[in-house]
C-alpha cells in the first residue's frame, strides 16, 4: 500500500462501515431507495444513510434488494465494459465456481442476458443451501445452483463463456468489517489460500471457451493472493490475456499494473476508496477469436440443488399482507386471511412483491414458508420503516 495508503486505511477503522444494497431489476421496477446514494460503478447499487434492520424489511426477504458491500459491486462494472467493447462475444452459459453466500451471482444474473443460463456453485454444503435461498429469492430463470468442487466441473468436461473466480481467500480486505476475520487470519493460511486458488484458476480454466471471459477476485490485500496469481495465470497459460477497465478518478480505486507485464489490476483499500476490500483482475481465454460460439454444457453427474423461479404449486390467488401479516408469515405462523380468499395455495404479497406461499383452508392459512429461511426473532415492531418506496 505504501505509507500514505497505510494510514488511511488504519484510519479507516475509526469510521462508520459503508452500507450498501442492490435492487433487484425485475422486482424493484418503479420504486427507489429512500435517501440512497447511487454507487458510481454499479447502476443498480446504492449506499444507504445508516443500516437498517433488514431482516424486519418484508422486502429484503422478497429478494427486491440484496444487501451487498459496494466494492464487490464493481463486477457490474467491469461486465459491462467489457460486453459494450466486444458486442460480438457471447454469453450463453456462465459459472460462478465459488459462490456462497450468493452476492456476485445474483449481480451475474441480473447483468447477463435473460437466455444466458448461470451455473451458480458452492462446494461446502452448508453454505450452497444459503447461496439457493439467496438465489431463489432473487428469482430469475435460467439460473441453477450446485454443491460440487470445482475439479468435478472439470472432470464434467463443461464449457462456459464465463466463468467468476471470487475465490476463498485470507479476507484481509473484511477486517475493518468483521473482527473475526482477524482472528482467523495467519501467515499460514495466506499460504493455503494463494495454493488453493492456484487449484480452482487451475480448473476453471479448462472449463473456458476460447475467446471466453474469466474474473478473478478476492476480498484481500496481499500480493501472494492477488498479483503473484494473476503473474501465475499469464505464465501458466499462453493464452491468458489481461482485460483492462476503465475507472473514474473520483471512485479512488487503486488501479497499477502488474509488474512485468505491464497488465492493469484493481484494488479497493477502505479508507481510500468507499467500501471494503477488493482485489479484481479480468482475463480472456485467446483462442481462435473472441467471437466463439457458445457450447452447450454435456451431462454432468452434477449435483444440483435447485432452480429459481419455480412455485411450490400453481397458486389460486394472491392476497396481500399487513407488515404485521407479512412479518409473522416469515417467522412461520399461520395466518387468516380475508373471507373472500379463495381455497387452496395462495400467494401472499407485501407492496405487491411475493413473499411466497400458503395453503387457505378457510379458518386459517398453513404457512408454506421453509422453515429454514424463517425469521427467528420473535419481535415484531410496530411500524414498518422501508427502505424502498413506489417512485
Amino acid at each position: 500500500m505504501g505509507d500514505e495508503r497505510f494510514e488511511r486505511y488504519l484510519k479507516s477503522f475509526e469510521e462508520d462501515v459503508p452500507v450498501s444494497i442492490r435492487l433487484n431489476p425485475q422486482k424493484a421496477t418503479g420504486m427507489e431507495v429512500i435517501d440512497g446514494e447511487q454507487v458510481p460503478w454499479c447502476q443498480n447499487g446504492y449506499y444507504l444513510k445508516q443500516r437498517p434492520n433488514f431482516t424486519m424489511d418484508p422486502l429484503f426477504h422478497a429478494g427486491s434488494y440484496y444487501v451487498q458491500e459496494a466494492a464487490s459491486m464493481f463486477l457490474d462494472e467491469a461486465l459491462r465494459q467489457i460486453y459494450t467493447a466486444e458486442p460480438t462475444l457471447l454469453c450463453k452459459y456462465a459459472l460462478d465456481l465459488c459462490a456462497a453466500p450468493g452476492g456476485k451471482s445474483t449481480l451475474l444474473r441480473a447483468a447477463l442476458p435473460e437466455d444466458c443460463v448461470l451455473y451458480s456453485n458452492e462446494p461446502i454444503r452448508n453454505r450452497a443451501s444459503i447461496l439457493l435461498e439467496n438465489v431463489t429469492k432473487w428469482g430469475y430463470k435460467n439460473h441453477i445452483v450446485t454443491n460440487a468442487y470445482p475439479k468435478d466441473y472439470r472432470k464434467s468436461k463443461m464449457k462456459f463463456d464465463l466463468i467468476l473466480c471470487d475465490v476463498p481467500c485470507s479476507g484481509e480486505g473484511m477486517f475493518r468489517k468483521d473482527e473475526a476475520t482477524i482472528r482467523e487470519w495467519s501467515p499460514q493460511n495466506v499460504e493455503k489460500c494463494w495454493q488453493l486458488q492456484r487449484e480452482i484458476v487451475n480448473d476453471a480454466w479448462a472449463c473456458l471457451n476460447d475467446g471466453g471471459l474469466l474474473i478473478y477476485s478476492t476480498c484481500t490485500f496481499n500480493t501472494k493472493e492477488n498479483e503473484e496469481n494473476i503473474r501465475w495465470i499469464l505464465e501458466t497459460f499462453d493464452d491468458a490475456k489481461v482485460i483492462p477497465i476503465e475507472t473514474k478518478p473520483e471512485w479512488n480505486i487503486t488501479g497499477s499494473l502488474l509488474e512485468g507485464f505491464n497488465e492493469p489490476v484493481y484494488r479497493f483499500i477502505p479508507g481510500i476508496t468507499r467500501g471494503e476490500g477488493l482485489f479484481m483482475c479480468a482475463l480472456s481465454k485467446q483462442g481462435r477469436s473472441l467471437r466463439v460460439q457458445a457450447s452447450k454444457p454435456k451431462g454432468s453427474g452434477l449435483e444440483a440443488l435447485g432452480f429459481t423461479g419455480s412455485s411450490l404449486e400453481r397458486p389460486t390467488g394472491q392476497v396481500e399482507l399487513t407488515y404485521q401479516q407479512a412479518i409473522a408469515y416469515l417467522r412461520g405462523e399461520a395466518l387468516v386471511l380475508p373471507a373472500e380468499a379463495p381455497r387452496g395455495i395462495i400467494e401472499v404479497t407485501f407492496m405487491g412483491h411475493a413473499l411466497g406461499q400458503v395453503k387457505n383452508i378457510g379458518s386459517r392459512a398453513n404457512n408454506l414458508y421453509p422453515k429454514p429461511w424463517r425469521i427467528k426473532t420473535t419481535h415484531i415492531p410496530n411500524e414498518y420503516e422501508p427502505i424502498l418506496q413506489q417512485i
